[in-house]
């Protein structure tokens, strides 16, 4: 699998994922070929580029579950890319407790984990894809924490618009990768600024505003060493909190590698002054990360497959090293106190290598993915 970017797409090249309109109408299937025609939609689109299948290559699976996932994530970038833009204009909201329940809808009540996976990101997208990303988090930490409706609808739509503010940031200064003291003071003045208008446009509703101050104060003092103790934040505000650091450091972005969720969760568990513990809980009770047949790399440069995963403790989960077959329980740390998983192994898209077959083969029942083949095309 390769991405290529919109300019060196060629006629003939195979989808790897499919793509949809802005109303989540299949537009190309997953193997069909790029014609003319395809490779001009996609510039209209203002994709950045595509993954594409190697010649020989076969068709990655995907569940039911992914496609949605897939197909939603588009309909709502959308979405939320025309309402923040109005809000900017008019100063007021639209379709916003829509989209929230929307994303509560389809995400903010359910029973199980879901495989987050992420879509790539331009510097021009970042915000709405990012936005929605965070909102979706939230929708399902809120659910899993038990959290009122109330405070599930306000958490949500305030993970829709906290990041308000940048949007009114100078291209100038948003297309370079490092900024000046000058231009990072530029950038929290616009954030300020977004506060400011949140509050206006939420005038009937103050806790939207207060959950997204108080999580944008909370990650400051990670860089500033400020104390937050004293300051008491209300349930959305840290929920938010830990979405956005998640999704921050795992998005994926043309200009730099994402970080692995492993590298995400140590940076909640440690910096418990920061991220409430309970909260992320929640976080890992809603997606999946070290699971049953996901590959991983070690600390020493060694490859193994989680057989069982942790509930207590999940970057310990019972693994199975590939270069001697021997099974390995991180959670003994007495025999095993310098050994930790570094990063989950994964596809050029971020989906995680799976092998259900070595499961199988060490006797583990294994509940088998109902794959979804994609839909022929001429």
């Amino acid at each position: 699998m390769l991405f290529v970017k919109r300019d060196a797409l060629k006629t003939g090249m195979r989808l790897a994922r499919p793509i949809y309109n802005k109303d989540g109408v299949l537009l190309y299937e997953r193997n069909s070929k790029l014609t003319a025609q395809g490779i001009e939609s996609i510039k209209n689109f203002g994709l950045i580029g595509i993954f594409v299948l190697e010649p020989a290559e076969p068709v990655p699976p995907m569940t039911q579950a992914d496609i949605d996932f897939e197909r939603f994530q588009t309909m709502c970038v959308f979405s939320i890319q025309e309402e923040l833009d109005k809000v900017l204009q008019t100063k007021r909201l639209n379709k916003m407790p829509t989209i929230a329940a929307n994303i509560i809808k389809n995400y903010g009540h359910l029973d199980k984990r879901i495989n987050f996976v992420q879509n790539l990101r331009s510097k021009e997208d970042y915000i709405y894809k990012h936005s929605l990303n965070v909102a979706i988090l939230c929708a399902m930490m809120t659910h899993v924490l038990n959290m009122r409706v109330d405070e599930q609808l306000e958490t949500v739509q305030a993970a829709i618009i906290h990041d308000l503010g940048k949007l009114t940031v100078p291209k100038t200064i948003t297309d370079k990768d490092v900024l000046t003291a000058e231009e990072q003071a530029a950038v929290r003045a616009a954030e300020i600024q977004g506060f400011g208008l949140i509050d206006i446009v939420y005038s009937s509703s103050p806790n939207i505003k207060r959950i997204c101050s108080q999580a944008q104060k909370a990650l400051e003092s990670i860089e500033t060493g400020e104390d937050i103790s004293a300051m008491k934040m209300v349930n959305g505000a840290k929920v938010l909190a830990v979405a956005e650091a998640f999704d921050t450091m795992t998005a994926m972005q043309v200009e730099k590698e994402p970080e692995s969720e492993v590298a995400a969760l140590k940076h909640l568990l440690e910096n418990t002054k920061v991220y409430d513990s309970n909260i992320v809980t929640g976080l890992i009770r809603s997606v999946n990360i070290l699971y049953p047949g996901v590959s991983v790399e070690l600390n020493t440069g060694e490859k193994a497959l989680v057989l069982a995963a942790n509930e207590y403790n999940i970057l310990e989960p019972m693994i199975l090293m590939f270069g001697d077959n021997s099974i390995v329980d991180l959670s003994d740390r007495d025999s095993y106190g310098d050994l930790e998983i570094k990063d989950i192994m994964k596809t050029m898209d971020n989906r995680h290598v799976m092998d259900t077959e070595m499961l199988k083969r060490q006797g583990i029942k294994v509940e088998e993915p109902e794959y979804v083949p994609p839909i022929a095309t001429p």
